[in-house]
């Protein structure tokens, strides 16, 4: 108990400490900053657009058709090993389609909707995107398949 009641004073003194540290750094002048400038010699200022321009912008979820994943292992869903009609278990391609409909691709090709997964497992399991194709046999030899 007294272990307990002296880690949190310490502790209260240690957050009074750094707020005291933070309000030293607030009252104080940066020793970079510019002083005040008179209103009269200040420069029109230009107005710089917020959003990047269109060439350097990630297309939005709408403008592509889908995302893509590997999935090298078994694909247990619901507590079972997926498997395709062609006895494939492993090495899934996993679209996440632009109406979040969920499709996967086994190594032979044979394609399947899964209703069981959706764009939040996708989301959940998923990398962040590293590639953008033009066509799906893109994306797919970019994977691998």
């Amino acid at each position: 108990m007294f272990r307990r009641n002296r880690a949190d004073r310490e502790f209260r003194e240690a957050q009074r400490a750094g707020q005291a540290v933070l309000a030293m750094h607030t009252e104080l002048p940066l020793p970079d900053a510019p002083g005040p400038v008179a209103a009269s010699a200040a420069p029109a200022a230009t107005v710089v657009p917020d959003f990047l321009p269109p060439d350097f912008r990630a297309p939005s979820r709408q403008d592509v058709s889908g995302f893509m994943m590997r999935w090298d292992l078994p694909l247990v869903i619901d507590g079972e090993v997926h498997a395709c009609h062609c006895d494939a278990y492993r090495n899934w391609i996993v679209f996440n389609m632009r109406d979040d409909s969920v499709w996967l691709r086994c190594p032979a090709g044979h394609e399947t909707e899964e209703t069981r997964l959706d764009t939040a497992w996708y989301n959940r399991n998923s990398g962040p995107v590293d590639h953008f194709h033009p066509t799906l046999e893109d994306g797919l030899h970019h994977l691998g398949h």
